[in-house]
């Protein structure tokens, strides 16, 4: 599937730096191809932005950063995977 912007959701903006949280049914495996993000994303997100990805399919979340954004094309990190799993 491709980038949806009604998916992207501006959480907190400070100093500069922004968090996001991005929702969608790709894996963090599409979403961190770069030039994944595009469209009105691309005048959004800047670099080292923190980018909370959560796949509705798995489900799982993970915690990416963007690393570039040249104007045309945005990159963000492999992704953190977040633990959802509850041991007792």
């Amino acid at each position: 599937m491709a980038f949806a912007i009604a998916g992207l959701s501006l959480l907190q903006h400070a100093n500069g730096w922004s968090m996001w949280h991005y929702t969608t049914t790709d894996t963090i495996a599409t979403v961190n191809t770069a030039a994944y993000f595009t469209g009105d994303a691309v005048n959004m997100l800047q670099v080292r932005d923190l980018v909370i990805v959560t796949d509705t399919n798995a489900p799982t979340t993970s915690f990416c950063n963007v690393l570039s954004n040249d104007g045309t094309t945005v990159d963000v990190s492999d992704g953190t995977t977040v633990v959802e799993t509850d041991g007792d």
